[in-house]
């Protein structure tokens, strides 16, 4: 039989297939050969960067204590700073191997198991190793992550040891609870995150969970090894140990990263500033419009009555009675993103001003029509058609500058352990959004975010999931956007947008949001049909 990839695995799972279109983060899937990642700097030929080798991070812990939200955090982080990682998921060989509708044996999680289920581990570990080689030999991998337990201190250090005869470096990550609540909240997640609980009722999912962490926790070793390169994260980032024996820059790049994140489920929401009276200015920092005050009522209103209904979802499936989790607002210091806030704001809501989340800088091109800009640019033109996402114009900012400067604004989004509202111009949450959902470079110029919608992000520790959530009542002259960004070249009339890929369902039934794209190398409007009226409207003010 052919081998498989965890990727691949992954990706022809029932609940995680991602086809033309996609309602779930792309973190299994690996960019296109010659790619860069969003926050890339620099390339070289090997596809290897900082000066580092091949690194094996091996997670360490007992079941329900974060591994796999690590793992994917951490894949998130380093595919976007550009360094080539994938996700070797231990679980995703054992449901491949043994096949859907199949149960592994009971002593499966057992340490003292039978000598056949001893025979089938050793089968679905090999298989899982060889394709780390695989990667990290043929495929120019720079960081494999192997998330599975890891329990025993003489097996941590066997698989050190093979792995440095193929010259690979070996980076251990323990997460380490002894924290009740956090434990049970990642045992409730279980049914909506893990493809072994599909289909389980939530009772008999915990039940069956709580039976494997008791089958290892007798068995289990805490990383104490003095010869080995560790990081032990205590009760999710509480306390952080770290036992450094050989680390490179690549390596204190992931502490300064695990240093930042933790594991509580926290919800993001990404909503647009309302229209200000200026609207096509971005000298100008203009206070909203009436239009725009209404937007922003209306968008405060749909947000804390959606939250109010999950709450009771949750409830009405037999879920705890506690308060909604807090929610904070962050706006960038532009007037209208400032007002935008103010409703919720006057609701007791804490709203942060960060002057990272201003919107991309467009330069020269402010305010003049595409035949302008195509009469005094022409050369500017052509490399924009090229690479829309690292193309800049004079005077302006790149999405790739974007993404540099959002860099702290990412950190801070990991830190963050409450509900969390950005309201932002589209250009930057079109770059939020790409981290967050993994997204290629290339797909990122070509995100919608409507004014008539609230995206909702959904963590989950295998991947994350998007909905769009409907503003009502918005007359429908406001919800195409007026011109913000740069729109040259405006792509053909039929063209697809992420978002036209397949449309979502509304409301609180848990859809999910597409992050696909046409590979086209196109900008895209804001909004669908906005294109050509914007551009008669130009020529004729011009």
């Amino acid at each position: 039989m052919d081998t498989l990839l965890t990727a691949d695995v992954a990706t022809n799972s029932r609940r995680f297939r991602r086809k033309s279109s996609t309602f779930v983060d792309a973190i299994h899937e690996m960019p296109e050969t010659g790619e860069l990642a969003p926050a890339q700097l620099y390339s070289t030929e090997s596809g290897r960067l900082f000066h580092s080798g091949r690194i094996i991070i091996a997670t360490v812990g007992l079941p329900a204590r974060g591994k796999t939200h690590l793992s994917v955090a951490l894949a998130r982080y380093l595919r976007w700073l550009g360094v080539k990682t994938r996700v070797f998921h231990l679980g995703d060989y054992r449901r491949e191997h043994v096949g859907d509708g199949k149960d592994v044996p009971e002593d499966y999680f057992f340490v003292n198991a039978s000598a056949s289920t001893v025979l089938l581990r050793q089968k679905i570990l090999k298989k899982c190793r060889d394709d780390i080689y695989q990667f990290l030999n043929h495929e120019n991998g720079q960081i494999a992550i192997y998330d599975a337990v890891n329990p025993l201190s003489e097996g941590r250090r066997s698989l050190a040891k093979e792995f440095s005869k193929h010259e690979v470096e070996t980076l251990f990550i323990e997460s380490a609870c002894d924290d009740e609540k956090i434990i049970e909240e990642n045992v409730r997640s279980v049914k909506i995150s893990s493809p072994d609980y599909i289909g389980w009722s939530s009772d008999a999912a915990v039940k069956h969970y709580l039976a494997r962490m008791s089958a290892k926790i007798p068995h289990f070793e805490t990383m104490e090894e003095p010869d080995l390169n560790y990081i032990k994260m205590i009760n999710a980032g509480e306390r952080i140990n770290v036992n450094n024996c050989s680390f490179g820059y690549l390596s204190h790049r992931i502490v300064f990263f695990l240093l930042n994140l933790h594991i509580k489920s926290r919800h993001t929401y990404f909503a647009r500033a309302g229209t200000s009276r200026e609207e096509d200015s971005y000298k100008t920092d203009a206070s909203l419009s009436g239009q725009g005050k209404e937007y922003a009522k209306k968008m405060s209103e749909t947000l804390i009555h959606h939250r109010e209904g999950e709450r009771q979802a949750m409830i009405d499936r037999g879920g705890p009675d506690i308060p909604l989790k807090m929610l904070t607002i962050w706006t960038s210091t532009r007037k209208r993103t400032i007002e935008t806030g103010h409703f919720l704001e006057e609701k007791g809501y804490r709203v942060r001003q960060r002057s990272q989340l201003s919107q991309l800088n467009p330069g020269v091109c402010e305010k003049k029509s595409e035949r302008r800009i195509r009469l005094e640019y022409p050369d500017e033109i052509a490399k924009h058609e090229a690479d829309p996402y690292h193309h800049r114009y004079p005077r302006a900012e790149s999405y790739h500058d974007l993404a540099v400067r959002l860099e702290p604004v990412i950190l801070e989004l990991e830190r963050e352990q409450n509900d969390l509202l950005i309201i932002a111009h589209e250009s930057v949450l079109r770059v939020l959004y790409g981290y967050i959902m993994a997204c290629n470079a290339i797909d990122i110029p070509n995100l919608q975010f409507p004014r008539n919608e609230i995206i909702e992000i959904i963590p989950a520790s295998y991947n994350n999931e998007a909905t769009r959530i409907k503003i009502p009542g918005l007359p429908e002259n406001f919800v195409p956007s007026s011109p913000e960004d740069i729109r040259i070249p405006v792509p053909p009339s039929g063209s697809v947008t992420p978002m036209g890929l397949d449309t979502p369902r509304t409301g609180t039934s848990s859809p999910r949001m597409a992050t696909g794209s046409p590979r086209n190398g196109l900008s895209t409007p804001s909004e669908p049909g906005e294109g050509k009226q914007l551009l008669v409207e130009r020529a004729l003010r011009d």
